[in-house]
């Protein structure tokens, strides 16, 4: 199975149970204190890694677009953090014991979170797909890396990975993503985790979810999904950039029992009979028994048999080794015919 370690140590594959990243986004409002409450409801949950977004004014929009847009700018600087403010939350983070990951939007904030962050990989927005220069950049930096896929075709998808492997960096996750917010289940294509898994055999395949409900996080494991990446909220009827389709600490901590047991449950593609199984099999199978009354001498005939439980006796599929045989003692109806009751 494909895999690859982050920087941390950690081991991210396909077909085990998953890596989940809670994603802040701006469900923090800008708020220092609400980002440690998610933190700790977070690692409550189960996560392994809290993500935020760091972008700020100069690195999201252009001035083009503040100049059309002016409240545009205090938007975004009301729901940024600065360097300090994330030193804080990545300490707080290391303290709690739960992973610290951010989306970097500008190459300075790249250097941070490697440098200042050690953060256990570097997630790359959908939006920047095809930012060539950019993703050059971070796959430069030695740095595990976690690709979102949304609103891009293969062809797009196709040449970013070459990018990255061609600026010598393999170790490159990809996540489907499809970029609406919420997402509807017709819009969702979860078999693209297989072709791109068909794709891209060395490179472990994860899904970045945007529906309502853990039930396609559920599914996404069944198709061997490494990573889970779901907007997380402590109050989703607070009104806020994608707040109202992020999951609550309960129901993202049922995602994460709900995808650890469809991951245990997949087991191997081995067909194993368990030894609890084999216990059953004797209980439940059927063996062969006199379908009448038959006399010691009888030479046995396939007419002679019935076949019931419990199957600790002669089975079925052993029942032509008897035609022909000879009884060394009579056999009541219904009971079984064993080795020992033939010449």
């Amino acid at each position: 199975m494909a895999r690859i370690k982050l920087n941390d140590g950690r081991i991210i594959e396909d077909f085990s149970k998953p890596y989940f990243i809670a994603e802040v986004n701006s469900s923090h409002n800008g708020s220092l204190e609400t980002a440690k409450k998610m933190i700790l409801k977070a690692a409550e949950t189960g996560a392994d890694c809290v993500k935020f977004q760091s972008w700020s004014a100069e690195s999201l929009y252009s001035k083009t677009y503040y100049d059309a847009n002016p409240i545009s700018k205090r938007i975004v600087n009301k729901f940024a953090f600065s360097e300090e403010q994330f030193l804080e939350i990545i300490d707080f983070c290391k303290n709690t014991g739960i992973a610290f990951a951010s989306t970097p939007y500008s190459e300075r904030e790249v250097d941070f979170l490697l440098e200042k962050g050690r953060v256990p990989f570097i997630k790359i927005a959908s939006m920047d797909i095809n930012n060539y220069p950019f993703l050059e950049y971070i796959a430069r930096k030695d740095t595990a890396i976690i690709l979102s896929t949304g609103m891009s075709t293969y062809e797009e998808v196709e040449k970013a990975v070459s990018i990255i492997i061609g600026a010598g960096n393999r170790r490159l996750a990809l996540l489907h993503c499809i970029s609406l917010y919420p997402v509807d289940y017709d819009d969702i294509n979860l078999n693209n985790i297989t072709c791109f898994r068909k794709s891209y055999p060395d490179f472990p395949i994860g899904f970045s979810d945007h529906s309502i409900g853990f039930e396609i996080p559920c599914a996404a494991t069944a198709l061997g999904s490494c990573v889970i990446e779901k907007h997380f909220t402590l109050d989703k009827s607070k009104i806020g950039m994608d707040n109202q389709m992020a999951t609550e600490p309960d129901d993202f901590k049922k995602m994460i029992e709900c995808c650890g047991n469809v991951a245990l449950a997949l087991g191997s593609t081995e067909r194993i009979v368990s030894n609890k199984e084999k216990e059953m099999l004797l209980k439940m199978r059927r063996s062969v028994v006199a379908k009448q009354d038959l006399p010691i001498g009888t030479v046995l005939s396939r007419s002679d048999f019935n076949y019931k439980r419990p199957g600790d006796g002669i089975s079925p599929a052993d029942a032509d080794k008897l035609v022909n045989k000879r009884l060394n003692k009579d056999i009541k109806a219904d009971y079984f015919i064993r080795r020992e009751d033939i010449e």
